[in-house]
């Protein structure tokens, strides 16, 4: 989305503490919301089933969460120690102390030296929400006062993720996550959320005039404080023993609207009627037992592990943020919390350190927004020079981009090792309309040969793929040519097309394709989003984008 002085949402690929340094200026961030790996000791995996909807899953390995302590983590806690932050620097001596050296305290040092430099960018009115769960929130809750001041600690909000679990055999099931709510500082903003008005909170308003304006609660007009100035009788009552909540004017106006309820005797209290339909519902507190996680047939889920509902984080970004604010996400994963903040008409900036996320936003946010969504890409290759630079400072990176740029989804979510020749696969419509599966060869290096298109032809024949495709950064020699002009054509309703074609980076960037059957997308396809501006998820109010 960009703004009226052209400004353009921006994701970046790569370490979020190095961009945070390089990149986002002080005080220029309204809200952050962060959901750090949890150092649960588990490795994370995204489950992307075939379009046929037959076969075996491809376990994705999104990202390891499990930490060590070594040369990382000292150096983190040295930068902790010379930032000045005198507080933090005692508190993470004693943790070191008190803990050891082990993979907590290596996760807990990572996360203070970055909850630094997010409390840097935030500006005065700004707040910080920080997703953990129970393993490391009440270290991580002194690490914040520390980087935020005591003072500044708003809630502990508590997310019920999931349903009671029964496979909890000595302690009670987990189905709680936490979110530590801190404010930059008093002038924070905060705007009242309100839960779905639900069936209990509608059962409350019994009452009916039948004068079209509906049913109806009585709220009682007693003053809950001593106040003398507003202690008078009105049509013959008497006042309560602390006055009324409202001035003789104002009681008299409630009166001429047919607002206020006359009891039966003199002895009884006047009441004011709340109707429903004048109601905003329940004001939420800080147990949050009304947003379910996604279910497996969700529309909104993309297929990613720990992926949060929408829900969660449009209530975050309405509650902390205006139209036109930024929202910062430095742990953006499949990008639930930029996708929100896109659909609420806020600017923003997401960060995550694998392209497998960076693709997956940036295909999340085109297919749910469209032209809407203009942001830029920094960090991910842009031409062919830095692209060829990927290839060489990091093949196993050039392999996830480059597949995913070709429309396909890294083997195993692009793990090293145990590939069998594999490094991708890509889905396409072939006979009879049948969903089909492709497979993919990248090659980063300059040293290319026939050899490796025969070898790619061998997995082709070995595992029945019909179509194949050798990705390399070099330019292909004659005999490589020659060996895949071997396997001939593949005839498809669509027309033919090679069964196994070279296709190499000088072609991308030249915006070529490679001659392919239509594709089919190997992840859920994002549904169409709605964008809408409001404080409060669920209302409709024009776009009103401000400048950064």
């Amino acid at each position: 989305m960009a703004s009226g002085n052209g400004t353009v949402d921006r994701l970046y690929y790569g370490d979020n503490l190095d961009i945070l340094r390089a990149h986002i200026p002080d005080e220029s961030v309204d809200l952050v919301y962060l959901d750090p790996p949890f150092n649960s000791n588990a490795s994370y995996n995204i489950l992307f089933r075939s379009p046929t909807g037959i076969g075996a899953d491809a376990s994705i390995e999104a990202f390891d969460d499990s930490w060590s302590w070594g040369p990382a983590a000292a150096g983190a806690l040295m930068d902790i120690t010379n930032s000045g932050n005198h507080r933090l620097h005692v508190l993470m001596q004693a943790m070191r102390a008190a803990i050891g050296e082990n993979a907590m305290m290596a996760y807990l040092v990572m996360m203070a030296v970055r909850l630094q430099q997010l409390h840097r960018v935030l500006r005065p009115s700004g707040s910080l929400y920080l997703h953990c769960d129970p393993t490391a929130s009440h270290y991580l809750k002194l690490v914040l006062d520390a980087v935020f001041g005591v003072e500044n600690f708003r809630n502990e909000l508590i997310w019920q993720r999931t349903a009671a679990k029964g496979d909890a055999g000595n302690k009670f099931g987990a189905v709680h996550d936490c979110i530590l709510f801190y404010a930059k500082s008093a002038d924070a903003l905060l705007v009242p959320i309100y839960a779905v008005k639900d069936a209990a909170y509608i059962s409350r308003f019994r009452l009916n005039d039948d004068d079209g304006r509906g049913p109806y609660r009585l709220a009682p007009l007693d003053s809950p404080n001593l106040r003398p100035n507003l202690t008078y009788c009105y049509k013959g009552f008497a006042p309560p023993a602390k006055g009324w909540r409202v001035s003789h004017a104002v009681m008299k106006q409630l009166d001429d609207e047919n607002r206020l309820a006359f009891p039966r005797t003199a002895t009884g209290r006047i009441a004011r009627k709340h109707y429903l339909s004048e109601q905003e519902g329940r004001k939420l507190a800080d147990v949050w037992i009304d947003l379910p996680p996604l279910q497996a047939a969700s529309a909104e889920r993309l297929g990613y592990p720990i992926q949060k509902p929408r829900t969660l984080l449009e209530r975050i970004i309405a509650a902390s943020s205006r139209p036109g604010d930024i929202v910062l996400d430095p742990f953006c994963g499949c990008g639930t919390a930029v996708d929100a903040a896109q659909k609420l008409g806020r600017h923003w900036i997401g960060i995550d350190i694998t392209h497998l996320a960076i693709g997956l936003i940036e295909k999340r946010l085109r297919e749910g927004y469209g032209d809407a969504a203009r942001f830029e890409t920094i960090g991910s290759p842009r031409d062919l020079a830095s692209a060829q630079r990927l290839a060489v400072d990091d093949p196993h990176q050039f392999q996830h981009w480059i597949t995913l740029k070709l429309g396909g989804w890294p083997w195993m979510g692009g793990r090293k090792g145990g590939d069998k020749g594999v490094d991708g696969y890509f889905y396409y419509v072939g006979e009879g309309g049948q969903t089909q599966t492709g497979v993919i060869s990248v090659k980063a290096g300059h040293n290319v040969n026939p050899a490796m298109v025969r070898d790619l032809g061998r997995v082709m024949q070995r595992d029945g793929h019909r179509i194949g495709l050798f990705v390399c950064a070099a330019a292909p020699t004659r005999g490589m040519e020659q060996e895949a002009d071997s396997h001939g054509l593949v005839q498809t309703e669509f027309g033919r097309f090679p069964a196994l074609q070279i296709f190499t980076l000088a072609e991308l960037f030249a915006d070529r394709h490679p001659r392919l059957p239509p594709l089919v997308s190997p992840n859920r396809k994002a549904p169409r989003i709605e964008t809408r501006v409001s404080h409060q998820p669920g209302a409709q109010a024009g776009l009103d984008f401000g400048g950064l």
